[in-house]
């Protein structure tokens, strides 16, 4: 894999934690530590925090840009975040299932493409595709599926997820 891949690739990885943490940040803002799932989120937030703080580190270390979407990724986040908490928990919780499904997808794709032309990096990919997998699963456990409209408001959430990852790949 070229360098110019690789850098695309932590330029985005990076992006998508920084907006995960922001989406935990909205929803906690509402919902407080009293709300169903606070635990949950929280615990799930500071695993972002601590992909994020990876990639951060990667990134610098390699000398990638970061994404200059990311002012932008500060606002939609929080702000996706907090809708969905305001429409309740199991909104909240569809968020998450929607926003890990795509987030596996993308770093299956990635693992793929990587292949073993970077162990470093498909290392902590694979580690924190598990992590998000558990996350999809916490939210259906949770009763993600039982959100209103959760096939019209995953889906939706899913296509964000699919433009935002092109969006950060490039700029």
């Amino acid at each position: 894999m070229n360098k110019e891949a690789t850098e695309r690739m932590l330029r985005v990885d990076q992006a998508g934690e920084y907006g995960a943490t922001r989406i935990y940040a909205g929803q906690l803002a509402v919902m407080g530590d009293r709300a169903p799932f606070s635990g949950e989120i929280r615990h799930m937030a500071e695993q972002e925090a601590e992909h994020r703080a990876k990639f951060d580190a990667l990134i610098a270390e390699r000398g990638v840009r970061p994404t200059a979407l990311q002012p932008f990724w500060h606002v939609a986040g929080f702000a996706l975040g907090a809708a969905t908490a305001l429409i309740g928990p199991k909104a909240a919780m569809a968020c998450t299932a929607a926003v890990e499904e795509e987030i596996d997808r993308h770093y299956t794709q990635q693992l793929d493409e990587l292949g073993t032309s970077d162990p470093e990096l498909s290392g902590m990919i694979e580690q924190f595709r598990e992590d998000e997998r558990a996350h999809r699963e916490t939210a259906l456990a949770a009763g993600a599926e039982q959100a209103p409209a959760y096939p019209l408001l995953a889906g939706a959430i899913r296509l964000g997820c699919r433009v935002a990852i092109r969006l950060a790949t490039r700029i």
